[in-house]
């Protein structure tokens, strides 16, 4: 009955890369025959690049490079033939060579994402648990989604957060072998660190607990040998961990390595590690390239190479420090990131560097949440220090004109990325003074004309139906029922409406539009947990409402200011609230300002279709099925037509409290059963209150001649000053009801009651779109555009989305 279409997470991503493509800031191409690492040539132009990974260089290196040729005339371009056969003649040479360097046995892949798929399915045993850091990389992610198959738990924690983590570990402890915690050593976009400490106390503290380390952006530039940020913080290799890094990025080759010290287990991923044994093994000439780095390595040169570029670093470090940037985390990595918050923003700020010569990157959703959208700077061997001081005027001049250009300030940037604001540089206000908005906390404190005549013509939300929202969810004793109001009218300087729209603040399930099969299982959860996956939502609309929640005068010249100052008013209180989300819904697709909205910090989602029957002219109900397609009049004929007479129909506007009970019942029997749009079940306050409010009614269906005395099926239905007949929820008796076509007939009767009342238009609300379009609905698409703090809950849902799709071996 509520089948309805679910956002996909891949067609969000691409609505946001394809954004940023059609803005000239991803999917370059570099150009020329000839690179030096210092510059790059995109589009013509000549730019200093401050966007590698190869942080210290050495894949301009000389030696390398002649070593990689010299192989090539030796060997060939490639050995295809895989490794668990017969590797080719400088294999044994490079794991030698890295085994001195670690003093350790390694294992090497083609690249760390095939490593990661050789080692975690062979490294996690069945009774294992993996806990993952929710910024740990897509690659280690996606290795531990084949774990899933097998009923391995794979839990997420929000980055960083030890608190967090220490809960799961408890949690999992009484029924894992070994619980496994997946982190980056050094995280490739923000350059913060793994607090490796914190983790090894509580490896002391719980002995399940164990490391897994992807550390390639950490490799080379730090630690004896170059051997990286892990090994430089750990020491010694214990047991309990396992670390994967790379011979790319820094280290100026190609392949990736693993690291352990239980020799069963190296020789176990050996032997049979998946793409160890199934994928080619690495070209001779990167093979060659990685002995010559090696080389490097084991000698005193690499401290040489890690002293100049930690001299850069430092230097960077320092003007950005004496500037009012928004660095988002300081520290000693290469690595450094801008806020940039908007996309418009960044977007902005990055074209002003690239016409000033300057290439760097950009940092997007999914890599980081929305509204963090920034720019991610690496510093390299390359770079000039008279380059990097160029660099920093450039970003401390553009980055004040980007900002005002974009209707952003420096202390929007920070609360975004809850940085200190105390030494935020004033810019200047936006906001126009040919407008006024006006914020109100209740629908007494508005005018109802002008309220009905701009927003009271759709769904219940005139006047009155506002009314009844708030005397029912502002004053709930159920934290999950209460929510507050806020009101917003903006009139130009003749105090004419440009925009009016009405909020809401409360609590959200997070797997509200997520599947079924999720929120199954979150809901087995809240058995004992009922705030589970969670969160403070600022929402256009409520929970209880659907259609137009904003009303913008599209012809009015300062329409789009309008809507501008809106989102500045709702981020605000988005702010002042601490909400983990903010939704603009339900808009149209191709919303005339949907490009500036998503440049504001939002992604769009999909919503759920709303499904409308319009129609001025009813004709008498007898020949309603000629307004229908010739397949739905069969159906309509077939599984409509011969039903009603089963039904004794009542319309009610009150009910007593016995029937009040019943209906109560009814509803809880459809909520519980209904998960496809999961929000929390509704008081008994709700339905008390529609039972005093004149604008409610109840259709009510009894089976005729029937033991069963209560009736069976129920709509609680708005009647919209004769404007819109609102169904808005319904309640059955699912065993009573079967085989009496029970909810196409509680339809069918909603029908016929707008008719009676002649109002021409019924609002019949999500789900079951196939049932309601039988009957004559037209589907409308509607979008969502969506904030967060972080990307923590939705890549959780789309984890656990694709665990609970996954089919199950048999034992």
């Amino acid at each position: 009955m509520a089948k309805i279409k679910h956002n996909n997470f891949i067609d969000t991503v691409d609505t946001v890369f394809s954004s940023a493509k059609d803005q000239g800031l991803l999917h370059l191409h570099a150009e020329g025959t000839y690179l030096n690492g210092r510059t790059i040539k995109i589009k013509g132009s000549e730019m200093l690049h401050f966007g590698t990974t190869g942080y210290l260089g050495l894949e301009q290196d000389k030696r390398l490079k002649e070593a990689a040729i010299n192989a090539i005339n030796n060997y060939g371009t490639q050995f295809p033939l895989s490794k668990t056969y017969l590797s080719h003649p400088l294999y044994a040479e490079l794991e030698s060579k890295i085994e001195l360097m670690y003093n350790i046995q390694p294992i090497i892949t083609k690249n760390s994402t095939l490593g990661h798929m050789a080692i975690i399915p062979t490294l996690i045993r069945d009774e294992d648990a993996v806990i993952l850091d929710h910024q740990a990389h897509w690659s280690v992610q996606n290795a531990c989604q084949i774990l899933k198959l097998r009923g391995i738990p794979v839990e997420m924690i929000r980055h960083n957060n030890l608190e967090m983590l220490e809960d799961k570990i408890r949690m999992l402890s009484g029924k894992s072998g070994k619980i496994w915690y997946m982190a980056d050593g050094v995280y490739s976009m923000y350059g913060d660190y793994a607090p490796v400490q914190d983790l090894l106390n509580l490896s002391r503290k719980y002995p399940q607990f164990h490391l897994y380390f992807d550390d390639v952006h950490g490799m080379s530039w730090k630690g004896k040998n170059g051997t990286g940020f892990i090994f430089d913080a750990i020491g010694t290799l214990e047991e309990n961990i396992v670390v994967v890094s790379t011979l790319s990025k820094t280290f100026g080759a190609s392949g990736a390595t693993f690291f352990c010290s239980d020799r069963k287990l190296r020789e176990k991923i050996k032997t049979f590690g998946g793409p160890l044994t199934f994928s080619a093994q690495l070209e001779p000439a990167s093979v060659a390239a990685a002995i010559a780095s090696c080389d490097i390595h084991l000698s005193e040169e690499i401290y040489e190479h890690q002293a100049e570029l930690a001299k850069k670093t430092a230097h960077f470090s320092t003007l950005l420090s004496n500037s009012s940037l928004p660095l988002v985390s300081e520290n000693d990595s290469p690595v450094f990131f801008l806020g940039m918050g908007t996309p418009a923003t960044a977007y902005n700020f990055t074209k002003r560097l690239f016409s000033e010569g300057f290439y760097l990157n950009l940092g997007i959703y999914p890599a980081v949440p929305i509204k963090n959208t920034g720019i991610r700077i690496t510093i390299s061997a390359h770079n000039q220090i008279k380059d990097i001081t160029e660099l920093a005027r450039a970003m401390d001049y553009h980055f004040q004109k980007a900002v005002e250009e974009t209707g952003s300030s420096n202390e929007k940037i920070r609360q975004a990325f809850r940085m200190d604001i105390s030494t935020k540089r004033t810019s200047k206000k936006q906001q126009s003074e040919l407008l006024n908005i006006e914020k109100q906390t209740s629908i007494k404190n508005i005018n109802k004309q002008e309220w009905n005549k701009h927003l009271g013509t759709h769904n219940i939300l005139d006047w009155g139906g506002m009314l009844y929202l708030e005397k029912t969810f502002s004053n709930s004793q159920d934290q999950t029922n209460k929510w507050d109001f806020f009101y917003y009218i903006i009139r130009d300087q003749k105090m004419q409406v440009v925009l009016m729209t009405f909020c809401t603040f409360g609590i959200w399930k997070d797997d509200m539009l997520s599947t079924e099969s999720v929120s199954r299982h979150l809901e087995e959860i809240r058995k004992t947990d009922a705030m589970h996956m969670t969160s403070k939502v600022l929402s256009i609309g409520s929970l209880f409402t659907e259609g137009q929640h904003c009303y913008i005068d599209e012809s009015h010249s300062l329409a789009e200011q309008s809507l501008r100052l809106l989102l500045n008013k709702l981020e605000e209180s988005y702010n002042s609230l601490g909400a983990d989300m903010l939704i603009l819904r339900d808009f149209e697709p191709g919303f005339h300002w949907d490009e500036m909205i998503r440049n504001q910090g939002y992604f769009r989602i999909d919503m759920p279709e709303s499904c409308v029957i319009e129609n001025k002219n009813w004709p008498s109900i007898d020949n309603y099925g000629s307004l229908l397609s010739t397949r739905s009049r069969q159906h309509f004929n077939r599984e409509i037509v011969p039903y009603e007479k089963f039904y004794d129909v009542q319309i009610k506007d009150c009910l007593n409290q016995a029937e009040l009970e019943r209906a109560y019942e009814l509803y809880c029997n459809v909520k519980d059963r209904n998960l496809a749009i999961n929000t929390f079940s509704y008081s008994r306050e709700v339905f008390e209150n529609m039972n005093s409010c004149p604008n409610w009614e109840f259709i009510i269906l009894t089976l005729n001649n029937s033991a069963e005395k209560d009736f069976i099926g129920i709509m609680f239905c708005y009647k919209n000053s004769g404007i819109v007949y609102v169904p808005e929820l319904i309640g059955m008796d699912y065993n009573a009801g079967e085989g009496f076509n029970l909810y196409r007939q509680l339809l069918y009767q909603t029908i016929k009651r707008a008719r009676e009342l002649q109002i021409p238009r019924i609002d019949f609300g999500i789900s079951a779109n196939f049932e309601k379009k039988k009957l004559g609905a037209s589907i409308k698409p509607k979008v969502a555009y969506v904030q967060a703090r972080d990307n923590y809950a939705m890549e959780l849902m789309q984890t656990l989305q694709n665990e609970t799709n996954i089919p199950r071996l048999s034992s």
